[in-house]
């Protein structure tokens, strides 16, 4: 990806979206722009026209962490954007060639699987940077047994969400849960620029999904961390579930995302009947395992 071009286009899209009364701007006469002009940027900023006009061309070397913060002020970025930005400004900066080759690998250790594994009462996933499901519990499994058993997804849920017809019924809020989900990628993406994983997943949906490519191109950013999402499960019906999540400190590529339902509420009903399913489902799969050893063994 053309960090530069990102840069430019991001820069231009959030001045695009700052009217001039929301920034205090008045009496500047007819405009032909729909948001505020590269000269109001550079002076809410406290910066030259012509250095806002060099970042907004997508040259971010060099720019200091305080013109960062007042660039973020003055065209009102939220928490996100704001860290998007300074991630743009660090890939153009010295030694980030030197970083290109690091991509981490998403390994789950046998401990980490054991404590996913103890959790009860949550469906628990774990997802790499590229959002792969590379471990979950039980009850995680049978949540997302869709997006698992999805020959266009393989257990992706970016690639579920715009590859395969049927994410459409399992997120009602499909719109809203693909505008999340694309914007939350492209925050993962500008902390790790140079992550082929990553990088590798954004070129496959761009060049596949019309739907991923205009939202890409939207460039809004957001943060992965708590929230409510609608499922429609295809064992046990709609579900209204909270989620929480979490990183692991050890292993900073990996990321594990934890579905609670409210006490006393249908969901919680629902998701507890389809955690039964599942634990009986496993338990018959283990008999069944057992029995074949011991008839491979002439027992």
């Amino acid at each position: 990806m053309d960090r530069s071009q990102d840069a430019a286009e991001f820069l231009k899209s959030r001045r695009d979206r700052v009217t001039p009364d929301k920034a205090g701007v008045f009496g500047s006469g007819r405009r032909r722009v729909p948001g505020l002009r590269r000269e109001e940027v550079a002076y809410l900023a406290g910066v030259s026209v012509d250095y806002y006009v060099r970042m907004e061309r997508g040259d971010l070397r060099g720019v200091s962490p305080e013109v960062l913060d007042a660039l973020a002020r003055a065209l009102q970025l939220d928490e996100a954007e704001t860290a998007y930005l300074h991630d743009l400004a660090a890939a153009a900066g010295p030694g980030a060639r030197r970083r290109r080759e690091k991509t981490a690998e998403a390994v789950v250790r046998p401990g980490l699987q054991r404590f996913v594994d103890a959790v009860t009462g949550a469906a628990v996933t774990v997802q790499n940077r590229a959002g792969d499901i590379v471990a979950a519990n039980v009850l995680g499994r049978a949540l997302y047994a869709p997006v698992l058993d999805s020959p266009a997804g393989r257990g992706n849920t970016s690639r579920f969400l715009f590859l395969d017809p049927a994410a459409r019924i399992f997120w009602p809020d499909w719109t809203l849960i693909a505008d999340q989900n694309v914007a939350s990628l492209r925050s993962i993406a500008g902390q790790h620029p140079h992550d082929r994983t990553v990088t590798d997943h954004i070129g496959e949906l761009v060049t596949r999904s019309d739907d991923f490519r205009v939202r890409w191109a939207a460039h809004d950013v957001r943060f992965h961390r708590t929230g409510t999402k609608r499922l429609r499960h295809p064992e046990v019906g709609d579900l209204e579930l909270d989620y929480e999540a979490m990183e692991f400190p050890a292993s900073p590529e990996l990321r594990m995302t934890a579905y609670t339902a409210a006490s006393g509420t249908p969901s919680s009903e629902r998701l507890a009947l389809l955690g039964s399913l599942a634990a009986s489902r496993e338990d018959t799969d283990v008999s069944t395992g057992r029995a074949r050893e011991t008839r491979a063994r002439g027992e």
